[in-house]
């Protein structure tokens, strides 16, 4: 049930819980400022011996595979995203594991979708005692009315990671959903009638999960080539007639926005790019896969072919438009954790410039570094933001949680964080006094851009600096709230919300950044 045991005040002023679902948790210290002790996490060690000499992994069906991982009352059970909302494997898991009577399972998914509302169904039933992962739709809708029986755990796809290797979590039984697998057990997502892309998701998942079942629509021959899942983790292998439909990886989400107004926000942001000095021979980029941001990189395209220059990596999550930039060579690589379409996924396949990334290499912040500082600027979206630049991408002004977070923390840590956003949504102001659910601290977003106006961060001098002599809209974010606020009519009403906590957003090194409270 909700929480309503301790709380503590945290580095940015959030009341957290001290525990998170019978675990101690460490509040948000500042950024930069928590560093972990100890030694990773490790499954246990295996023997050949028990495993097939053939090499044949293949079991008849999921039910025989999860009962051979020994499932039971209370096991965690993990699954990847790669499909987004046409995925048809982890609702499968949960109607056998009612099947089997099991119960209090935890689900530690990299992302669930509308798709996924059936497990719903289990939480009433008991056999889901709680999510910990990114919900999209229906199931944030759920954990926010507070029937969910455990706190939501909302991670980056950096955290993640960093939670698994960590032992934050111990994942009993991972179930991959793999486009294309050998008996052994060796997997890819480039290949086979439902290719989704990369499976980079679901690397912790292979490395640390006590038992490794990879389902497959597509078996071929040993060896899979490539395999972007190794069949040494692999424990058993499952054929089905189809694991997801690739179409809806597009989750409606990666078509260019038709908005007077966001392609506004688009071409001032990538303007603002180009005054700022950001946009050279040699930079990096990384946008999502929102209106907003795919306009964005098409503006951007063109002042590249206008300035003769390329970039020497972009960072996907891929698109079709990112993919056209690299065989016109606007790029030298794509750098490449989540494809977002099928031009995405045939250019992963088949160009070598092409590059599949997992959250380990891309954005765990408890590694030797990671790629997300490298990157020159990032554009991505918000829900909401506040007079001290803090942002929120997980709930609306109702407090209604209904998105995920995605890699959206990792990126803040590029040299440039932009955020494109309208001044407001159905008439409610983005631009608020206090965000509902804070994300991401205020000191790692520099810009917002809006059809109003562009704001930058006043930390961010040199960024102010360069763009001193431009024609563009700068403006303060208190002066852009009020004009904002005028024409809608004052600030957006406070959200209805009560005192249970229901969910947590961890920050990237584990800690707890804020709560989220049932809404009323």
């Amino acid at each position: 049930m909700p929480y309503n045991g301790k709380l503590i005040e945290n580095a940015a002023g959030r009341m957290v819980p001290t525990d998170v679902n019978s675990t101690a948790a460490v509040p948000f210290q500042g950024v930069g400022k928590y560093r972990p002790s100890g030694r990773k996490a490790a499954p246990s060690i295996a023997s050949c011996n028990d495993y097939p000499k053939s090499g044949n992994k293949i079991v008849p069906d999921l039910k025989t595979a999860l009962v051979n991982a020994g499932i039971k009352d209370g096991m965690t059970i993990s699954t990847h995203h790669h499909f987004r909302n046409g995925d048809l494997v982890a609702n499968q898991i949960f109607a056998a594991a009612a099947e089997l009577g099991v119960k209090d399972l935890m689900w530690f998914p990299s992302a669930s979708f509308p798709c996924h509302a059936p497990v719903i169904e289990h939480m009433k039933t008991g056999v889901v005692h709680h999510i910990e992962g990114s919900m999209n739709g229906p199931l944030g809708d759920y954990c926010t009315s507070g029937q969910m029986k455990g706190l939501g755990v909302l991670r980056s796809h950096g955290g993640r990671y960093q939670a698994v290797q960590d032992g934050e979590i111990h994942i009993d039984i991972a179930v991959i959903a793999a486009p294309t697998a050998d008996p052994f057990g060796n997997a890819n997502g480039v290949n086979g009638p439902s290719a989704c892309g990369s499976l980079g998701f679901a690397l912790a998942d292979s490395q640390y999960a006590d038992h490794v079942i990879v389902v497959t629509d597509n078996l071929v021959n040993f060896p899979c080539v490539p395999w972007q899942i190794q069949g040494n983790y692999v424990d058993s292998v499952v054929v089905m007639d189809k694991i997801g439909e690739p179409s809806k990886i597009v989750s409606g989400t990666t078509e260019i926005t038709k908005s007077p107004d966001r392609l506004l926000i688009a071409e001032l942001t990538a303007q603002f790019v180009r005054e700022a000095g950001i946009l050279r021979d040699g930079f990096s980029f990384q946008a999502g896969a929102g209106g907003t941001a795919l306009s964005f990189a098409i503006f951007l395209k063109d002042m590249m072919k206008e300035m003769g220059i390329k970039a020497r990596f972009i960072r996907g999550g891929s698109t079709r438009y990112l993919v056209e930039m690299l065989e016109q060579g606007l790029t030298d690589y794509i750098l490449d954790g989540q494809t977002f379409d099928l031009d995405g996924v045939r250019s992963m396949r088949d160009n070598p410039r092409h590059v599949s990334t997992s959250p380990f290499t891309s954005y765990n912040y408890h590694g030797k570094g990671n790629f997300a500082s490298m990157v020159d600027v990032v554009v991505l979206g918000a829900t909401e933001v506040d007079i001290n630049f803090n942002a929120n991408v997980v709930t609306h002004s109702d407090g209604r949680l209904l998105h995920g977070i995605g890699g959206w923390q990792n990126c803040l840590f590029s040299k440039c964080t932009i955020l494109p956003i309208p001044s407001f949504r159905d008439r409610i102001p983005v631009i608020v006094d206090r965000v509902t659910t804070l994300c991401g601290p205020g000191e790692l977003i520099d810009v917002i851009v809006t059809e109003r106006g562009i704001v930058i961060n006043p930390q961010r001098q040199d960024l102010l600096d360069a763009v001193t002599k431009s024609s563009l809209p700068i403006r303060s974010i208190t002066e852009l709230k009020h004009e904002i606020e005028a024409i809608c009519g004052g600030a957006p009403a406070a959200p209805s919300l009560g005192e249970e906590i229901v969910a947590v957003v961890k920050w990237v090194d584990g800690t707890v950044l804020d709560s989220i409270r049932r809404v009323l």
